[in-house]
């Protein structure tokens, strides 16, 4: 009779509403904890220097040669767009603090975000992910070691190093992109290119820009590493399912998290 109570209960659509909508509460609540923890750990001994370089190579190295290609060709097109934009108003000479305001308030942040989470986040997730289906992560708490602290703190740190760096760089390299269209292809003067871009960029524009890091660096690995550190809690099955699922969940929510949070900095800082 209890048994056929709970079926009851369970079939019963008001309770399923309530549990769908419980759901996503429960979640954030998991969410903001595992967020609060990994940056306890960061700032409590025993410091993991080690586990940070290897981190700070990961994410930072290895995304140089992606940051350059696309903060190049990002400051090439936007030069091209820009030039043709501005001389049906007869503004080309205002090319370089156009291409200089895109990059360091909006798309160098975001662009920088997105490459990173392409290379390095789908495959940080998917780590973490094989070490939790293959009881990896288990092995940890039974030796007494905290998987938090060692597989998502290192992390969160490298990221918020490496993050406003490698904007820094795609800013860089994208306004000699558009120094390079505007200049060479359609034959801008540069000191006018240079001088547009001093004249136009204020130090509160680079400011918000690395702010934008930051917070995109925590966002990045706080939704990667939360994606696969529960990928064994995850409606879509277990083993290679739960690690596909959980990759790719991890993209297209750091994604849509970016651009969301983007909207309400921008909201913002301006």
């Amino acid at each position: 009779m209890k048994f056929m109570f709970h079926m009851d209960m369970y079939h019963n659509p008001i309770s399923a509403l309530g549990r769908y909508s419980l759901y996503p509460i429960f979640k954030l609540g998991r969410m903001a904890l595992f967020l609060a923890e990994a940056f306890w750990h960061i700032f409590t001994p025993p410091f993991q220097w080690r586990k940070i370089l290897e981190q700070l190579h990961f994410i930072g190295s290895k995304s140089m040669l992606i940051i350059l290609l696309t903060g190049m060709f990002t400051g090439m097109v936007l030069g091209l767009q820009g030039y043709v934009s501005l001389a049906r108003v007869g503004s080309e000479g205002a090319l370089g603090m156009a291409v200089g305001l895109s990059l360091l308030r909006e798309m160098g942040p975001v662009l920088t975000a997105f490459m990173i989470i392409a290379r390095g986040g789908s495959a940080m997730s998917a780590e973490i992910a094989v070490m939790r289906i293959s009881e990896q992560i288990d092995a940890l708490i039974t030796m007494n070691i905290n998987p938090v602290r060692y597989l998502v703190s290192p992390r969160m740190a490298a990221a918020f190093i490496c993050f406003p760096l490698l904007t820094a760089i795609f800013d860089v390299v994208g306004i000699l992109g558009g120094l390079i269209a505007g200049s060479v292809i359609l034959e801008l003067e540069s000191g006018v290119y240079f001088a547009s871009v001093k004249s136009g960029v204020t130090m509160s524009d680079v400011t918000g820009g690395f702010i934008k890091s930051w917070v995109f660096g925590v966002l990045v690995i706080w939704v990667c590493c939360f994606q696969g550190y529960y990928a064994h809690k995850l409606p879509t099955g277990y083993g290679s399912k739960a690690v596909a699922h959980a990759s790719t969940s991890s993209v297209v929510l750091s994604c849509v998290g970016i651009l969301g949070v983007d909207y309400i900095l921008t909201s913002f800082l301006l």
